[in-house]
């Protein structure tokens, strides 16, 4: 006869065996705030930039933009871009796997939009737009125009820049 202690349900077994259950798995932890200086001065600029009412607002616009771009950004402006950013965005972008095509700048906008619950095109235009332009002085005016060089044309106002075109 099997004797089971009351902390571990038995699991019947073909044949008439019994086996403990499995432990069970602990709980994944919460995401935490980062607690990154950095990360802190990059959300406040982009609550700033957005004029976000609160803090997390602005954190989670951050968040998404970002997760947005890293699918975009690859190669060595992607690590160059990681190396850049403060650690908590660096996450944010280095952990996208690469897009398998690339979206115009408007498709770009439409994507985020479909990622932030009750956007419109034009309140994801202004969040892309809150985060994007304050990586230029975050991470570099070179670094930035190596990115665009990389996406499509009409990325550049999203990053607060003039997109120009080369006279004909």
């Amino acid at each position: 006869m099997t004797t089971l202690t009351p902390q571990k349900p038995a699991i019947p077994q073909p044949g008439g065996d019994v086996t403990p259950a499995p432990e069970p798995r602990p709980a994944a932890p919460e995401p935490r705030p980062a607690q990154d200086p950095a990360w802190r001065e990059l959300v406040d600029a982009v609550r700033e930039a957005g004029q976000y009412p609160t803090r997390s607002e602005a954190e989670s616009v951050t968040r998404v933009v970002l997760s947005a771009l890293g699918g975009h950004v690859v190669g060595d402006e992607r690590v160059d871009l990681a190396r850049a950013l403060p650690e908590e965005a660096a996450r944010v972008v280095a952990s996208q796997i690469p897009a398998t095509r690339s979206l115009t700048a408007a498709e770009f906008v439409d994507s985020v939009a479909a990622r932030i619950e009750g956007a419109t095109p034009a309140t994801a235009r202004w969040d892309v737009s809150s985060v994007l332009s304050v990586l230029p002085s975050l991470v570099g005016d070179e670094l930035v125009t190596r990115i665009l060089d990389q996406l499509p044309p009409g990325y550049a106002l999203l990053f607060g820049r003039a997109e120009l075109t080369p006279a004909a």
